[in-house]
């Protein structure tokens, strides 16, 4: 069993010290563990690598300096440990789906669609979940009520970056659908946007209900996949960061919505 307490005490130390070196050895002391038993147990019980986990809490940071600072984007990049302009922006770009710069100028792009999205009436939503072949179908429940629609996706790794392999958006209560999923492994991940939700909390996605499996989700050649329960909590401190640009997310659901997808 990996020992709750100690984890999150590297956790809360690594929000303390985020700017700091964080070499493994550094992390693992902390709890007076060896760095291999200490990755190990880090692992199991986040999903990531100690310094993935921290790499990613940083990319996490940036997205909030580059929206309530006026610091350069080469700032912003070594605030977090970036020594080159070109390394940050090829890292943020394929974490976040969007280059720092655009990302920055997402403000106006996010109220926008967010408002499309409150005035559209064909979600396209499927009928109840099935077990499917070379496909993937759930249903979204959350243990907070709330009124608004959710983002889900299958993506490559235990956190949820870059674009999802296959993804939509889904009006709450709801079910989703993803057919023609390549044989594969993938891990269903999803997060919520209230009607009543302020724009930096769709740009900044720290308080939203998510859901995450820690295990994988095989597809394979010929197997049914059985129906999904995709549960939404509140964030939890050993939830990995969402990264993914939401906004980026809902402008890609609305223009298949206008192409009649």
């Amino acid at each position: 069993m990996v020992p709750c307490s100690e984890i999150d005490q590297v956790i809360a130390y690594i929000h303390r010290h985020l700017f700091d070196p964080m070499p493994l050895a550094r992390l693992a002391r902390h709890i007076s563990y060896s760095p291999s038993h200490f990755a190990r147990l880090f692992k199991e019980r986040t999903g990531l690598t100690p310094l993935y986990y921290v790499s990613s809490i940083r990319l996490e940071r940036s997205k909030d300096m580059l929206l309530r600072t006026h610091l350069s984007v080469r700032d912003i990049g070594l605030e977090i440990g970036q020594q080159s302009l070109g390394t940050f922006t090829t890292r943020f770009t394929q974490r976040v789906g969007v280059s720092p710069a655009e990302f920055r100028q997402s403000i106006t792009s996010a109220d926008r669609d967010f408002e499309s999205l409150r005035r559209l009436r064909d979600w396209r939503q499927p009928a109840a979940p099935i077990f499917m072949e070379g496909g993937v179908s759930g249903t979204i429940k959350a243990m907070v009520p709330f009124e608004g629609f959710v983002l889900v996706g299958l993506f490559a790794k235990p956190i949820p970056e870059g674009l999802p392999l296959y993804g939509t958006l889904v009006r709450y209560p709801g079910s989703f659908r993803f057919d023609g999923v390549k044989p594969g492994t993938y891990y269903l991940m999803a997060t919520s946007i209230s009607w009543t939700m302020g724009r930096m909390d769709m740009l900044l996605p720290e308080t939203t209900l998510r859901s995450r499996g820690k295990a994988p989700l095989a597809v394979l050649p010929g197997v049914p996949v059985p129906p999904q329960e995709v549960l939404l909590h509140e964030p939890r401190l050993d939830d990995p960061p969402i990264l993914v640009s939401l906004p980026l997310l809902m402008n890609n659901f609305l223009s298949k919505a206008w192409q009649g997808f």
